[in-house]
């Protein structure tokens, strides 16, 4: 069958990616349990201070995607002279991205400080920031030359470091958090060191893979060093700045909740991070097959070839829900098992596996969502996907998520779980509103024989 087998072949890009991305995201994982076997406060620390440094890292990802669709397009036609130059470009972005993050950081701090998190919690936030701050150039160079590395459909190095990078962060970890080995415990705080540690190693790692293996040897950016470009860094910005909006808008709209529920005390702060802690794990599956998407259409349209860039595009859709249905199922099956991983706290495992039961359903509509935005970017179209994720997030979902958990209006306090049922309900019109554009460009793009 033509449908199962363009699936398999998007599979096959993605699960390497997956893979990687489980293991990036398992990084937290290990820091969120680790944290939480110490102390219930140091697992606050760690989510209030990660609250912050996802929004950053995640808006920073999405300014420096634009290197996937466009040196896909350019292997799509059969331009592979250009794309040293392109990932160079991207390169020097990257950098300066990586900066202006670190002194937004710096300038973050004091607001642990204001949220109503204890004391000495709030302390080890600020000082958890600061120290994972110094990954960030790290984390920029490791994304951009992951970016053109898949655009040649090489996925398999992003799993292999990634998974390298885990196995250095769990023994670091023991090391920083609990003190062992002659060393201080720096609890929440050993957490930032062990990860930033790991990000610099993946960094490195990185380079030497593509300075090392013959199938970068004609497009690697590193063989003759140029200048910056003007108009090749207008065209990644021009790509790229709705792209880091759109991700800014996601990724700030949870780490909001977390800050705004951070009243409700400590359990509740613990209990919301566990349950986005393992959505997050579970949303690498989608997101995976949406940035194997990206490639694969942004290929295709490079190609010239746009009924196929439809096709493979509401194909890698329905593969993406069915890979959700599969663990929604699972989260809301286990989820007392997952809630007892993170922690002991009887408190926290009760709370943490109703809000468990809410995120497997979250699943449906994320992962629509994330996988349909994928393919919008393989035809370089970010606009739209913007203005519906502004809709989704900042429109609905976060008011409705105040007034469901605080009881505004008609509506009666659910607590967490009302932020929760608000992001269900945003999530499942950003993807019914996804689809519907992707279709109306996809057919565009057919009959009109334009990409964008």
């Amino acid at each position: 069958m033509p449908r199962l087998s363009d699936a398999k072949a998007t599979w096959i890009l993605a699960w390497p990616i997956m893979v990687g991305q489980l293991a990036q995201t398992g990084t937290g994982f290990v820091d969120a349990v680790m944290a939480g076997h110490l102390s219930a406060g140091d697992l606050a620390a760690v989510a209030v201070g990660t609250s912050i440094w996802s929004v950053m890292i995640v808006t920073m990802f999405g300014l420096l995607i634009a290197i996937s669709p466009m040196a896909s397009q350019k292997v799509g036609a059969n331009a592979l002279h250009e794309i040293p130059s392109l990932t160079q470009q991207a390169l020097y972005q990257g950098l300066f991205i990586s900066g202006v993050m670190v002194a937004i950081a710096y300038a973050l701090r004091p607001v642990f400080a204001h949220i109503g998190l204890a004391p000495d919690v709030a302390d080890k936030a600020s000082q958890f920031l600061a120290v994972i701050a110094w990954a960030f150039p790290a984390v920029a160079i490791g994304r951009v030359l992951y970016g053109y590395s898949s655009s040649l459909n090489q996925t398999k190095p992003m799993m292999v470091i990634s998974i390298i990078a885990l196995l250095l962060n769990i023994p670091a970890n023991y090391v920083l958090i609990y003190g062992v080995w002659g060393f201080p415990e720096l609890g929440a705080v050993g957490c930032a060191w062990a990860t930033a540690l790991c990000m610099w190693l993946s960094a490195l790692m990185w380079v030497g893979w593509i300075l090392v293996s013959p199938i970068y040897r004609e497009t690697h950016p590193f063989q003759f060093i140029e200048g910056i470009k003007l108009q090749t860094q207008k065209q990644l910005a021009k790509l790229a700045i709705p792209i880091g909006i759109m991700f800014l808008v996601e990724a700030s709209a949870f780490s909001l909740i977390a800050l705004i529920i951070a009243k409700l005390g400590t359990t509740t702060v613990a209990s919301h991070q566990i349950a986005l802690n393992f959505a997050s794990l579970t949303f690498m599956i989608p997101l995976a097959i949406s940035t194997a998407l990206t490639v694969r259409v942004g290929q295709a349209i490079g190609a010239g070839d746009y009924k196929l860039a439809r096709f493979i595009g509401q194909t890698g859709i329905y593969l993406g829900f069915i890979l959700a249905v599969v663990s929604g199922c699972m989260i809301m099956l286990f989820r007392h098992t997952i809630a007892a991983w993170y922690t002991t706290d009887p408190a926290v495992i009760v709370l943490s596996a109703q809000l468990l039961l809410l995120a497997g359903i979250f699943q449906f509509s994320d992962a629509t969502q994330i996988v349909v935005a994928g393919v919008l970017r393989g035809y370089k179209s970010t606009r739209m996907p913007l203005a519906i994720h502004l809709t989704a997030f900042w429109v609905i979902g976060i008011p409705l998520g105040y007034a469901l958990t605080f009881g505004v209006g008609p509506f009666s306090p659910h607590g967490p779980a009302g932020y929760w049922l608000a992001l269900v309900i945003a999530l499942t019109f950003a993807a019914i509103a996804l689809y519907v554009f992707f279709r109306r460009i996809s057919k565009r793009a057919l009959t009109q024989g334009i990409s964008n």
